[in-house]
């Protein structure tokens, strides 16, 4: 399986998850003429080459449509009467299985996805993008009771970058290649936490 079908493999397992999660929610939107040529319209505008666009821009626009379909769900929802306490609201859970040493399910909503390890690898990569960018960050001290497994001797790629930086890849058996920058100061300083007796 060349790597074009692995993201296409990928993205159809994402879009099935999403499924699960905003087809429950659309179904609580009233249909109005207008949602139906809404999306008649965006149907027609679909072409081959939108469905080649990157996973960050589908990511994105996926994401996008769910927070629009959770706004219309929560504004078609009658509002509670004065003193009556809102009802509570059902969502779906998020169940993560491993069948098989090479294979994990995901099952949100009733719908479950079949992942093998390459698919794994690209949602690694795809969270990890989008971790980054998110707050809170991660704890700066290592959390009590935290699970890992770490890779001995690694795999290592080192580059100099134009302003003095060094970029270090790292080949971690899970997270797969990690990249790290270092400022020539931190290099010193990483230097003298390895080599300290």
């Amino acid at each position: 399986m060349n790597l074009h079908e692995q993201l296409g493999a990928l993205e159809m397992g994402v879009d099935q998850l999403i499924q699960a999660v905003v087809a429950p929610q659309a179904e609580n939107i009233p249909e109005t003429s207008a949602n139906a040529a809404n999306a008649a319209e965006a149907a027609a505008q679909e072409t081959p080459a939108a469905n080649h666009a990157s996973s960050e821009s589908k990511a994105q626009n996926v994401a996008s449509e769910a927070t629009t379909a959770a706004i219309a769900a929560e504004a078609a929802e009658p509002a509670p009467a004065p003193g009556e306490a809102p009802a509570a609201q059902l969502q779906p859970t998020l169940e993560i299985n491993r069948p098989a040493q090479n294979e994990i399910t995901m099952t949100i909503g009733g719908q479950t996805v079949a992942l093998r390890a390459e698919q794994i690898g690209q949602l690694i990569e795809e969270l990890s993008n989008a971790r980054a960018s998110m707050t809170p960050e991660p704890p700066p001290g290592i959390p009590p009771g935290w699970r890992f497994v770490s890779t001995k001797n690694p795999v290592m790629a080192v580059q100099k970058q134009s302003n003095g930086d060094r970029l270090l890849v790292m080949r971690h058996t899970g997270h797969g290649w990690v990249p790290f920058t270092f400022s020539p100061d931190m290099v010193i300083q990483l230097y003298m936490m390895l080599t300290k007796g």
